[in-house]
């Protein structure tokens, strides 16, 4: 039975979120569910949603384990978007946090760097 993902993220300008959330992901949205939600599909069965929401917006914190963190970083950043945090745990995986408008968070996790 496959495991479905469908976070969702309460935003206050569902027009300013939605090129925010493109440029996080790197594309398109998926699927619009109704006039004020937009859906991606980040790998099989596991999704993001964003909904305009304004009374629950900027609470949302996601984090998303990633294969190469430094390339999807990279890509991010090549698409004008920088991170608010960047951590690295005893254990050596690294977390970088990116804020929307909103101050919802959505972070990346990966492995230790191979060489440290």
């Amino acid at each position: 039975m496959p495991l479905d993902l469908f976070p969702v993220v309460p935003v206050t300008d569902f027009d300013t979120a939605t090129a925010w959330y493109q440029k996080l992901f790197g594309g398109p949205f998926a699927f619009q569910a109704h006039d004020t939600e937009v859906v991606w599909e980040l790998a099989e069965h596991r999704y993001v949603a964003v909904h305009q929401a304004p009374e629950h917006a900027g609470h949302t914190h996601i984090t998303v384990f990633v294969d190469d963190l430094d390339a999807l970083v990279d890509g991010i950043a090549a698409r004008g978007i920088e991170p608010a945090l960047r951590e690295t745990y005893g254990n050596g995986v690294r977390k970088i946090t990116y804020r929307d408008p909103d101050g919802n968070e959505i972070g990346y996790g990966g492995a230790p760097l191979a060489d440290g």
